[in-house]
């Protein structure tokens, strides 16, 4: 096995899992694992919240290291799963390199399963759902749902022409606060806290969240404070957004 192209394998699997939410650290052990299946040794890899270095013994006791940065982070959990399964069945050997190099190059080129449109309208069903699990009536339901779907198209529309990715979720936190607010003064919906709670509950940084605590919990204490970091301003962003729209229409 050519120990550069096993690097660019590597490297290429990790920047998958890394850039569509999986943990820092079984994106270590996912390189690891296949760089040692290939019988190189000395194998380390570290990861962060934002780039990916690798390094192992090569051919004629030469030290290779590669580094990536990875700027964008979506969530995408069945890319990592697919991965994962990927390394799997290269560690066992059910597949070779070259395989292995076009199914992780055909994962990469993907879209996602479910289409934009449906991601927001199932948005809008858990902006619902989540104001009447919060002690909403039913007729606050529609608001929240209609809230929950223009925050989601917002924040999605915007993360496609801004570099900023807070500044879209606190853009998209104050239009739902927005058309949430404007809804019930129109008589849609009573309860105006259970309609807002419901709307922000989609844009909640979960993800980011859980795998800054897995990631502490893993003793990957560096990718854990940048992971809750994010998670916090991401929450600040959207509380900023909403708090904006109640100081402005209320």
């Amino acid at each position: 096995m050519n120990a550069n192209r096993m690097m660019d394998i590597c490297m290429l699997a990790g920047e998958i899992m890394l850039t569509y939410g999986a943990e820092t650290y079984r994106v270590e052990e996912t390189l690891e694992r296949m760089a040692k299946a290939s019988n190189f040794k000395n194998v380390h890899s570290f990861v962060t919240t934002t780039g990916i270095f690798l390094s192992f013994e090569g051919e004629d006791d030469q030290d290779l290291m590669q580094m990536i940065r990875v700027d964008d982070r979506m969530q995408d959990l069945n890319k990592v799963t697919l991965v994962n399964q990927l390394s799997r069945e290269y560690v066992s050997g059910f597949i070779d390199a070259e395989e292995a190099l076009s199914q992780l190059q055909a994962i990469m080129r993907a879209p996602f399963n479910y289409s934009a449109l449906l991601l927001h309208f199932c948005s809008g069903i858990a902006g619902g759902a989540f104001s009447f699990l919060f002690g909403g009536g039913l007729m606050d339901t529609i608001p929240a749902f209609i809230a929950g779907f223009s925050a989601s198209w917002c924040v999605v529309k915007l993360q496609e022409y801004m570099k900023v990715k807070f500044f879209a979720e606190f853009m998209s936190a104050f239009l739902g606060g927005v058309v949430a607010i404007c809804l019930v003064l129109l008589g849609i919906g009573e309860n105006l806290d259970q309609v807002i709670i419901g709307t922000l509950m989609p844009l909640v940084p979960g993800i980011p969240l859980t795998n800054a605590v897995r990631d502490l919990m893993s003793g990957d204490l560096l990718a854990g404070v940048s992971r809750g970091a994010e998670a916090i301003i991401t929450a600040l962003s959207i509380a900023t957004g909403i708090a904006l729209a109640i100081a402005l229409l209320l």
